[in-house]
């Protein structure tokens, strides 16, 4: 939480810092360094010279969740490994956005109905913002569902919203 977050009522000077505050974190997202299966292989190659992932400000993958902001789910959730993703997220610092890669991520995938010890979807332990299917979803899929994510980031507000 910053020292203006949720203490002015939405008005003319906290729009503006919402289009300037807004546009600093949807341009300098830090994915941390986290790939449970496939879909990993996916998005390191996202950040390769070809798809080139800093175009979007999301290049530097950070080895701990400390400094992370942006939590990618890339792959299939055993219920052993559930525990863990739920205590990488919790170590995220606030603002806090995750997106779930590929099919396994999404929903179970093609384990689901065959296999006990695969999540049903990683939206069950933590909240998903953006979903990217496929088996395993190609590169430009992910840079997608960054530019979707980066649209959620841009509309949010810091204001204090009801009352």
């Amino acid at each position: 939480m910053s020292l203006i977050e949720n203490r002015f009522n939405k008005n003319f000077i906290v729009t503006n810092a919402d289009l300037f505050i807004n546009w600093g974190r949807a341009n300098s997202l830090w994915p941390v360094s986290f790939g449970l299966a496939c879909c990993a292989i996916e998005m390191m190659a996202t950040g390769m010279a070809r798809y080139d992932l800093a175009r979007f400000g999301a290049e530097a993958f950070r080895p701990s969740p400390r400094q992370a902001d942006l939590m990618i789910v890339a792959g299939t959730i055993s219920h052993k490994m559930a525990s863990r993703v739920k205590l990488i997220y919790d170590q995220m610092s606030e603002p806090k956005y995750v997106m779930a890669m590929g099919s396994c991520a999404c929903s179970g995938g093609p384990f689901v109905k065959h296999s006990y010890s695969v999540l049903k979807g990683a939206d069950l332990i933590i909240p998903v913002d953006v979903y990217i299917p496929g088996c395993p979803p190609r590169p430009e899929a992910l840079l997608d569902g960054l530019m979707k994510l980066q649209k959620l980031i841009k509309k949010k507000t810091i204001a204090k919203v009801g009352k």
